[in-house]
């Protein structure tokens, strides 16, 4: 009888947690970020899946948790090695598991981020900022967050590979982080790809933090619609939906010329959009983008990325400083913007609310919706939406090519 009982609890996870309780600190990181999607309703669509892929991952036996193959494509299982590169996927499935089966052939290769992106793009609306196309330079100053973050962690040990992984969390931009990981620090997806969602979700209370410490009262209640009347534009798009469908080509071949490895992203980023755009000949496509396919993409990404932070990957001095160092590169996007907003400010009569420079990292909408939210309450006629609109959209762009220009030098 004793043997039968000991079998029973050596085939329960029970021995493993007490002989390592490390697990258990995954398990309540799991379950703030099930808290986070559900209750808090903070990117549930990403978060969700990717807490639910953390907590999956680390059940002792499940044979759920990834595992990070090294650059030359070897995995250490059970004390047999493997090489990755020469498994066949029907054999990864049968001797490393299901969830690597799915992250070497999805997120691996590369092949869900771009899928992302092109839902991204058929879920956009380019015409704030084609109408507002000078405000469309905070989403570019926002960048600056990325560099000087590379800079530091660089300076603090990190290779150049990884600070940059690290600095491309200040895009704010799940997919853009995830594919510049996966090119040049792979090793660092699971915490990385946290750290990007996690803060893309804490949206709401980063803004604000940083709103409050870098702009005053008067300047957050800069009316822009009275600015617009007091200064009216000379330049006025008079067929706007032609521009519209203009816009996506145009931008995909000057990318494609000058920053040839940021195509994968701006190119699907750019195809979705144009599938939006022109109408009712391609309101099939737009649909199976917008929805089946971005919502399956969307699924099988935050599963595997959740799969990727076992204790093992996630628990070390190295993913500390990743999310301290996340932290920073988000913030200073933020404050960039601003900053580049206070200093167009000085030279123009025209004036411009902070807070649309607050928006040109690539949350969007939440980051833009946050920001009128904050204008309205110092002045409740004072609608920023679609001025931060126009800021926010062009950091989607100006994150994906910044990727870009990182994975062609460092490569």
């Amino acid at each position: 009888m004793n043997e039968i009982f000991n079998n029973l609890y050596e085939m329960t996870a029970l021995s493993n947690l007490i002989a390592d309780p490390s697990y258990l600190i995954m398990y309540a990181i799991a379950f703030v970020l099930l808290y986070l999607g559900i209750v808090k309703h903070y990117e549930p669509l990403l978060l969700i899946p990717i807490a639910f892929g953390v907590l999956i991952a680390n059940f002792p036996g499940g044979e759920m948790g990834v595992l990070q193959a090294s650059e030359t494509g070897e995995i250490i299982k059970d004390g047999k090695v493997y090489n990755i590169w020469e498994m066949s996927l029907p054999a990864i499935a049968h001797d490393l598991g299901l969830m690597n089966f799915l992250y070497y052939m999805l997120i691996k290769t590369g092949f869900l981020p771009p899928i992302i992106f092109m839902g991204v793009g058929a879920l956009t609306d380019f015409g704030p900022m084609l109408r507002n196309l000078r405000l469309s330079i905070f989403g570019a100053a926002a960048q600056l967050g990325i560099f000087a973050v590379l800079i530091c962690s660089f300076l603090m040990g990190f290779t150049l590979k990884e600070a940059a992984s690290l600095g491309i969390i200040g895009g704010a931009d799940g997919p853009t982080a995830i594919y510049t990981t996966i090119k040049l620090a792979p090793h660092l997806l699971g915490p990385i790809a946290i750290a990007a969602y996690s803060y893309m979700a804490l949206v709401p209370v980063i803004i604000p933090l940083v709103v409050k410490l870098t702009c005053s009262k008067k300047e957050l209640m800069i009316n822009m619609k009275e600015q617009d009347k007091l200064y009216p534009s000379k330049n006025e798009i008079k067929n706007m939906r032609v521009i519209k469908i203009i816009f996506p080509i145009a931008v995909t071949t000057v990318v494609a010329i000058f920053v040839p490895s940021a195509v994968s992203l701006i190119g699907m980023l750019m195809f979705g959009n144009l599938l939006k755009e022109i109408g009712s000949d391609t309101s099939r496509l737009f649909d199976t983008v917008s929805n089946s396919i971005m919502n399956t993409a969307t699924v099988f990404l935050g599963l595997c990325v959740g799969a990727t932070m076992t204790v093992q990957a996630f628990l070390n001095w190295t993913t500390i400083g990743i999310v301290v160092g996340g932290f920073l590169a988000f913030a200073l996007s933020i404050t960039s913007g601003i900053m580049m907003v206070k200093v167009v400010n000085l030279f123009s009569k025209k004036k411009i609310n902070p807070l649309i420079g607050a928006t040109g990292l690539s949350a969007v909408p939440m980051a833009s919706r946050v920001c009128n939210e904050i204008a309205t309450k110092y002045d409740p006629k004072n609608h920023v939406l679609n001025y931060c609109m126009s800021s926010n959209i062009s950091g989607v762009i100006g994150s994906a090519v910044a990727a870009g220009v990182l994975i062609s030098f460092l490569s």
